[in-house]
């Protein structure tokens, strides 16, 4: 077979990464080459719609020559300095993204587990330094069902059972309730509240299947949060930059978290960044020498993380992807089959829960997806998220829909 990107095969680069690298992922049975705006392709030529876009990581768009060219131009100049120096786009960046998200203050680092246990820290340094929470007794409340990343203190947090099952003991101070249910987290404040700094939450659960809270749930949660001062803390690292219709999904709720958590689409997918945003009086408590990172806040990420964020305000992509998320929802809705039990998400963050039909599940939907030049990926095997990059044209999302619709009645 002619190989058109690349000088390995599909098969091969499956094997290769079968015999030499941790099993520790299941992709799909299809190898990327090159991509570019929303599609992708493999080795072999064939062209694919990406409907999953890395997790919300490449909402720009694969390859976007304004954040490539950022990349090249700054990786001539200067690379890494870690923060033992000051470097010059460091600041400009931080006064840039502050700015752009409406907070005071940004502690840079590179992946979306890192800020995450970056705002798990701040805040307990907050509770104990503000509040005056009494020491080693500091709480942090998640919901149910999150993903929030792959550390030990985040899977600590977890109720996935893959997540957790052999990898304890576990980090304490966590408390952990029901999501979408305002009168669990009043319940823990009211009760534990003087020892609790904070509450951890997506404002949609991506990995638990796209679930869209009830439409009073965060400012509800928010407004708790004030009554009993514990910190509102945002992960917007999948629904935030645009995806779900608004730059940061909690406008949706009007409020403000405490702490934004920002990651993947931060940089449109071109190198690892991700963000903790927050006031002064906040991230004033963690002093040098007490969190850090050798390549957080370097000046190659700086650069792509300014010009990925560009990206979006120029190419209106929040704006973009509340009209074409209305567009798939409806057009996902359309479909006569009973396989399509529900369909739900916000902007172009969105799922179909899949009921099995003659034997098939949401895997084997994804696997025909594919066949048929469309990749998404199942998530607890009877739904499957789509989500492309925010860049796909109206005229490309209607061709998509129309391989969604084709495959499931194929299938029905």
């Amino acid at each position: 077979m002619n190989l058109i990107y690349g000088n390995i095969s599909s098969k091969e680069a499956m094997r290769l990464e079968e015999t030499y690298g941790a099993h520790n992922y299941h992709p799909l049975p299809v190898v990327l080459a090159k991509g570019e705006g929303a599609k992708v392709w493999d080795p072999e030529g064939k062209e694919y719609f990406d409907f999953l876009s890395a997790y919300s990581a490449v909402n720009q768009g694969h390859c976007h020559p304004k954040i490539i060219n950022a990349l090249i131009e700054q990786a001539k100049t200067l690379t890494l300095t870690s923060r033992a120096f000051y470097n010059n786009k460091l600041g400009e960046y931080e006064k840039f993204v502050t700015d752009f998200f409406g907070y005071e203050m940004v502690l840079p680092m590179n992946t979306g587990a890192e800020a995450v246990e970056t705002a798990f820290k701040l805040a307990r340094k907050w509770g104990y330094e503000k509040k005056g929470i009494s020491e080693n007794e500091a709480i942090i409340v998640f919901a149910e069902g999150n993903f929030h990343g792959r550390t030990t203190t985040i899977i600590s947090a977890s109720t996935d059972p893959d997540c957790r099952k052999d990898f304890g003991p576990f980090t304490p101070g966590i408390a952990i309730i029901t999501y979408n249910d305002v009168n669990a987290l009043d319940r823990l404040l009211s009760e534990k509240g003087e020892k609790i700094a904070a509450f951890i939450v997506e404002p949609i659960q991506g990995e638990a299947g796209v679930f869209v809270p009830d439409e009073n749930y965060l400012k509800d949660c928010f407004d708790i949060c004030k009554k009993h001062n514990v910190l509102f803390v945002a992960d917007e690292v999948q629904t935030g930059i645009a995806r779900t219709g608004r730059l940061l999904c909690s406008e949706y709720a009007g409020i403000k978290p405490d702490i934004t958590i920002l990651g993947k689409a931060i940089s449109g997918g071109v190198l690892p960044v991700s963000a903790v945003l927050s006031s002064k009086e906040i991230m004033l408590c963690i002093k040098p020498g007490e969190h850090g990172s050798t390549f957080g806040g370097f000046p190659l990420a700086c650069t792509v993380a300014k010009a990925a964020l560009e990206v979006v305000d120029e190419e209106n992509l929040t704006e973009k992807a509340e009209k074409l998320g209305k567009i798939f929802r409806a057009e996902m809705r359309k479909i006569d089959s009973k396989m399509v039990e529900l369909v739900r998400g916000k902007g172009l963050l969105n799922a179909v829960i899949i009921k099995p039909t003659n034997g098939k599940e949401a895997w084997d939907v994804c696997i025909q997806l594919k066949e048929n030049g469309l990749l998404a990926k199942p998530t607890h095997q009877h739904i499957i998220r789509f989500a492309p990059p925010l860049v796909i044209t109206e005229t490309e999302l209607m061709e998509a829909i129309e391989i969604i619709r084709k495959t499931i009645l194929e299938m029905s």
